[in-house]
Order: C-alpha cells, then sequence, then structure tokens
C-alpha cells in the first residue's frame, strides 16, 4: 500500500462507515436505558431500606433482611448485602440519594462513595462522582479509607495500664462483659471475632462462582470485609463471641484436668423438659430460663441425671450420655447439609432438633432429627414457628400464623414486554432522563490523588 493511498484512508470521515449510525444510535439507547435503570435502582434501595428498617423480613423467620432478598428476589448474598447496606446509608445522603433518583450516577458508584460519605463530605464525592468514571470514585474512596487509619495513633502504655474486663449479669437475666484491651489485644479478640464472622458469613452464603453477578466484581479491594448490613454489626459480634466460647470449649487445652470445668451447667428437671409444669430452670451460678428455652438447650446436648432428696441433696449421679449419637450425628448432616429452614443457607453451628422431643417420647432417630441453625432453633421453640412431618415423611415449618412457609421463593413471570425502554420512559418521565443523563462529565484530565484525599479531611 503506497503512502498516498495510506493517508486517503486515514481521512477518511467516520460517519460513512456503514455501522457509525448504528453504533451512535445503540449507544444512545443503552446510556439512555442505563438513566433509566438508575432511578430503577434507587426506588428498589429505597424500599428495601424501609423492607429492612420495619424488619418485615423478620415475619418469614428469615435471619437478615440479605437472607430474604436471596431467597425471594433471586438476588446473591454478596450483592444482597451490599444493596442493604447502600440502602440504608443513602437515608442520611440527601444530595447523593437525590443525584441517584434522577438517574445521573451509578449504583457502582454510589456503593462506593457509601463506604465513607457524610453530610459534610457528599457534596465533593458528588463532585468527583459527576465529573469521574466509576475507577476515579473507588480509587478515591480506598485511598482516603488507608489515609484516615494511617491517623489514627494509640498511647500503648495508657492501654496497657487501663486494661480491664468486667463482667455482670442483669436483672433479665443476660450477661454483659465490658472490656477494654490493648491496641494490639483489641486487635487480636477482634480477629477471632473476624475469624467466627466469616466461617458464619461463608456458612449462610455458599455463593457459587456463577452466583457472582457483575455488579459485584472488582469491588474486593475496597469492599468491608464483613457488611454490617446482613443484620447489625454488634449482634454479628455477640454471635462470633458466643462461637468462639464453644469452640474453645469443644477443643480446649489439653492439659486441662477436668473438661467438665468448662462446661455450661443448666439444672432442669423431668417435669420441665416433659411440658408437665415443674419448676423454672436455671444456669448453674446464673439466671433462671423459661422450660422451651431448656427444652431447646436439650435438644441437642450432653445430659446427665441427678438423683436428689426433698432439700435438693444429690443421691446419685447418672451417666453423661449424648442425645444424639455421633454416627448418628453423621447420618443427620450428610442428609441435611446444613440448616433446613426455608430459606436459609447457614452450614456451621448446627444443631441436632428433635421434631419431637426426646422428653416427650420423641425417638432420636433420624426421621425425627432435622438440623437447625441457632437462630431457627431458637424460632421453632421460643419464637412461635413450628417444625412437623407431614403425612408424606417430609419435613415441614409453619410460621407464628400457622402458615406454611413455603421451601423456595417465587418471583411471578412479567408479561413481554416489547421495549423496556418505553415502560420506563413513562413511569420516570418527569425526571427528563435522555441518553447524555448518566453519562460522566470526564474530560481525561489527571488526578491528583494526594490533593483529592486531601480535601476529604478538610
Amino acid at each position: 500500500m503506497s503512502a498516498s493511498t495510506a493517508a486517503k484512508i486515514s481521512f477518511v470521515d467516520p460517519s460513512w462507515h456503514p455501522k457509525y449510525h448504528r453504533s451512535e444510535t445503540l449507544g444512545n439507547d443503552i446510556t439512555e436505558l442505563c438513566g433509566y435503570i438508575n432511578a430503577a435502582t434507587f426506588k428498589l434501595l429505597e424500599m428495601i431500606r424501609e423492607f429492612d428498617q420495619e424488619g418485615l423480613w423478620q415475619l418469614d423467620g428469615i435471619c437478615s433482611c440479605a437472607h430474604w432478598l436471596n431467597w425471594k428476589c433471586g438476588i446473591g448474598m454478596n450483592a444482597a448485602r451490599e444493596k442493604v447496606r447502600v440502602a440504608n446509608a443513602l437515608g442520611e445522603l440527601a444530595k447523593i440519594s437525590d443525584s441517584f433518583a434522577t438517574g445521573e450516577i451509578s449504583y457502582s458508584k454510589v456503593r462506593a462513595m457509601t463506604r465513607v460519605a457524610t453530610p459534610e463530605n457528599e457534596d465533593y464525592l458528588l463532585m468527583i462522582a459527576r465529573h469521574g468514571t466509576a475507577f476515579h470514585v473507588e480509587t478515591l474512596v480506598r485511598k482516603y479509607r488507608r489515609a484516615k487509619r494511617l491517623q489514627e495513633m494509640n498511647d500503648a502504655a495508657k492501654q496497657h495500664e487501663e486494661r480491664t474486663v468486667q463482667v455482670y449479669y442483669e436483672p433479665d437475666g443476660s450477661m454483659v462483659i465490658h472490656a477494654r484491651l490493648p491496641g494490639e489485644q483489641g486487635a487480636m479478640v477482634l480477629k477471632a471475632l473476624e475469624l467466627a464472622m466469616q466461617m458464619a458469613e461463608q456458612a449462610e452464603t455458599e455463593v457459587s462462582a456463577t452466583d457472582v453477578s457483575a455488579e459485584t466484581s472488582g469491588e474486593d479491594d475496597i469492599a468491608p470485609r464483613y457488611p454490617e448490613e446482613r443484620e447489625p454489626f454488634d449482634k454479628q459480634r455477640a454471635d462470633a463471641l458466643a462461637n468462639i466460647a464453644e469452640s474453645y470449649l469443644a477443643n480446649g487445652p489439653a492439659a486441662s484436668s477436668s473438661a467438665d470445668r468448662y462446661q455450661v451447667v443448666l439444672h432442669v428437671s423431668t417435669e420441665t423438659l416433659s411440658d408437665k409444669g415443674g419448676e423454672l430452670s436455671h444456669i448453674e451460678d446464673g439466671p433462671r430460663v423459661c422450660a422451651e428455652t431448656s427444652r431447646r438447650l436439650c435438644c441437642d446436648a450432653s445430659v446427665s441425671v441427678f438423683t436428689e432428696d426433698e432439700d435438693g441433696e444429690p443421691l446419685s449421679i447418672g451417666r453423661k450420655s449424648r442425645i444424639i449419637p455421633p454416627a448418628l450425628r453423621r447420618a443427620l448432616r450428610a442428609r441435611d447439609e446444613g440448616c433446613r429452614f426455608p430459606g436459609c443457607t447457614h452450614k456451621h453451628y448446627i444443631d441436632g432438633h428433635h421434631i419431637r422431643h426426646w422428653s416427650q417420647g420423641g425417638e432420636t432417630s433420624l426421621a425425627n432429627l432435622v438440623q437447625l441453625c441457632r437462630h431457627h432453633h431458637r424460632l421453632v421453640h421460643e419464637g412461635g414457628f413450628s417444625c412437623e412431618n407431614n403425612q408424606q415423611g417430609q419435613i415441614e415449618f409453619r410460621d407464628q400464623r400457622g402458615q406454611l412457609i413455603a421451601r423456595t421463593g417465587h418471583i411471578p413471570a412479567l408479561l413481554p414486554v416489547p421495549n423496556i425502554t418505553e415502560r420506563l420512559r413513562d413511569r420516570y418521565e418527569d425526571l427528563h432522563i435522555n441518553a447524555q443523563t448518566c453519562v460522566s462529565m470526564y474530560d481525561d484530565a489527571r488526578i491528583d490523588w494526594n490533593l483529592a484525599v486531601g480535601a476529604l479531611f478538610r
């Protein structure tokens, strides 16, 4: 090819390309539809926030709003947790919400901004979001969070001197643990809590590679490791602390002279377990607990029988027996593979539940057992939910109204929509969304990241 020919080709007007008009038309349709999707996503998150804050997901016995979205809407657990977190964060960010509601900024940008946004800095973050790409927003957030961590300084000597742990019981029977630890010791405790939380999270998610949607890709470097939206963070940590204690007691130091000193002992009468009345049971050196709680705790535990006289003096101590023997537990684990409550994905920290309690004549057999996580085990015993075998031998769960809980969620199919853009345009016509609404105003200018991060500290 000659130089003159190459020069002629290089200056050909691109508008003559046969696909140029198609590219422009389809591109405008895509950006316009994205603007409508942004506005619709804001409306979805607004409804999720209302649904979560009112606790409406609890009526189905579900562990969290994210579990409900996973069960009912088919949203992967990671994506569902992010949606709940972002939805709740937007409630305090009016300006970002307004821009999102009009379709100007995308969910990816909003998701990143809500990790650090406050009413004081949302103007600045919104300016970056409008003039930059999602990459710019995510990079700024990541760098700001790193700088924020480096800014924190601690006095190690004072921390060591003031370390303390205080424990006491409240009148309602709950235990309060108040701890003050040096930073490194506190970090070690938090690491243990995070590991326990991570194991619980992995147990409930079990997200396969096909479940990880495009909206969760690329966020590992900036996403919180343990999203707070699964349920209140303090409750996650409380569950993790109990799981750590249970794990340590089950696998404690081999040098211990007596494993019994590490056991939590519940004193309960036969009448209480058999639902024939009886006195309230109580934790040794602790508060009383109700009869149904006693039955739940004894569903899957080691039991020793004490015979006492009228004055409460022990006459004999029977052999300690395990309610569910190891072989049967393995078979139960192989059959159920985790909690059987509809919509639950927990696979660790599972109890064996007697559908008909052993103290009421129920057999400790595979047909009379079902695996339940701690949350749903409590609901079945103390929360008004029920678990039973139907005539076909299948396990069914019913809610507090006695209504059967479906095994899976179901989204009704919509009628075919010839043009989804037209449908969204009719619904959001007052927003005046067009092909340029969500397009960023980025002009290829380089960003001074030090200056950008510093602006967030002002």
